[in-house]
């Protein structure tokens, strides 16, 4: 059995990167996100509104008529009529990107209905100097045995983390770097146990639960590249969004951009865009959502039929920072629990890549917390550390 939640990470905690998400990064998103669109009138009316909500006033129901609304309603009942900046921090984000696309109309017939209100900010990682050149240079760089690539393939995948469109601090420290030059911020690295895992089930079926798109959707999409040409995996599953979330979160339609993007850049970029189109054409790269991926539940919490469906992987990789949350239910874990006893419920083996963006980690071993934030105060939310770590069971 799984010890007991602690407390929840919460927007109320003064000084904390929860609080200062409620209360200066989520304003500035909205506010980014009305200035990069052309909206119309009542959007923007209803845009306008949920900024003052947030800013000023107290979480309101979702009004509109939705197949999800209810759901939504219930599950966010506890926190209707209090202030944005007193509940639970994971939810509070969550039900931030919900009620943007009610005010946009994502969900209702019209002009509006599926528009995606992130797609410009996304577009800039298209660009042939950015997403497909850092891709360019993973696959130029990459040398050596066949396990030698794979750990390079594993960490270009988790560095490629730190590409986060809803929050570009560490966007600059770059995704490429040879393992051993990041080895100091790499506070975990289980890479050998996962490379192990893959060999006793070689030719399996893997799963990568997906974060962000840009340069981290490619980095994600060359491992997935490498293990089926490499025939480490016979198929891989990527599980995106289903709808837009947390601003730059992957959905089956970036995935398209992606390849789009990867192809018109030329060289071993577009050599990889075609595989990957050949790799989805053919069943081998399945992609897959779920209204749960943008849900404010926890891991623990996911649906049966997904239970299930991931329960029939051989490995899942689980990305980014927000899913690593999700994983160990966002509360205040003592950084030194081991991480398979907070992920013992989870239906598969699993290996979480995370760069740090929130205050929570588990499994470091005693002192290293405490040494890290000597040298680092922020070493929790700047991104520049980040974990590999399994619970392969």
């Amino acid at each position: 059995m799984p010890p007991p939640l602690p407390p929840l990470l919460h927007t109320s905690e003064a000084g904390s990167f929860a609080h200062r998400t409620l209360k200066v990064r989520v304003p500035a998103i909205l506010r980014d996100t009305i200035a990069a669109n052309d909206f119309p009138p009542a959007v923007l009316a209803r845009l306008n509104a949920l900024h003052d909500e947030i800013t000023g006033g107290v979480v309101q129901p979702l009004a509109e008529d939705a197949p999800d609304a209810a759901e939504w309603n219930q599950w966010s009942a506890p926190n209707f009529g209090r202030s944005w900046l007193d509940v639970p921090w994971y939810w509070a984000e969550a039900y931030f990107y919900r009620r943007i696309l009610e005010a946009t109309g994502y969900f209702q017939p019209g002009p509006l209905r599926g528009f995606d209100p992130f797609a410009s900010t996304k577009r800039r990682e298209w660009v042939p100097e950015a997403a497909p050149a850092t891709v360019e240079r993973l696959l130029s760089g990459v040398s050596g045995d066949l396990q030698t690539r794979f750990e390079q393939m594993l960490h270009a995948s988790l560095w490629g983390n730190r590409t986060d469109l809803s929050y570009t601090v560490a966007a600059h420290l770059g995704a490429t770097a040879e393992p051993g030059q990041e080895r100091a911020n790499l506070l975990v690295d289980d890479w050998q146990a996962v490379w192990a895992h893959l060999l006793a089930h070689e030719g399996g079926r893997v799963g990568i639960i997906m974060d962000n798109a840009g340069t981290e959707l490619l980095m994600d999409v060359a491992l997935a590249d490498f293990l089926l040409s490499t025939e480490l995996a016979s198929a891989v599953h990527l599980h995106l969004k289903p709808q837009p979330f947390f601003v730059s979160d992957a959905m089956k339609a970036d995935l398209a951009d992606g390849t789009d993007a990867l192809i018109a850049a030329g060289g071993l970029a577009a050599r990889l865009g075609r595989r990957i189109d050949g790799a989805v054409a053919a069943g081998e790269l399945l992609l897959e959502t779920h209204p749960f991926y943008a849900s404010p539940l926890f891991h623990s919490s996911m649906p049966e039929d997904l239970r299930r469906s991931l329960g029939r992987l051989d490995l899942v990789i689980v990305k980014g920072d927000a899913n690593y949350r999700r994983l160990a239910g966002d509360a205040h874990w003592p950084p030194t629990v081991a991480f398979d006893t907070v992920t013992a419920y989870f239906p598969a083996p699993l290996v979480a890549l995370r760069t740090f963006k929130s205050e929570l980690v588990t499994g470091l071993p005693p002192g290293l917390a405490e040494a890290t934030a000597a040298v680092d105060p922020d070493w929790l939310v700047n991104g520049v550390r980040g974990v590999i770590q399994a619970s392969l069971g």
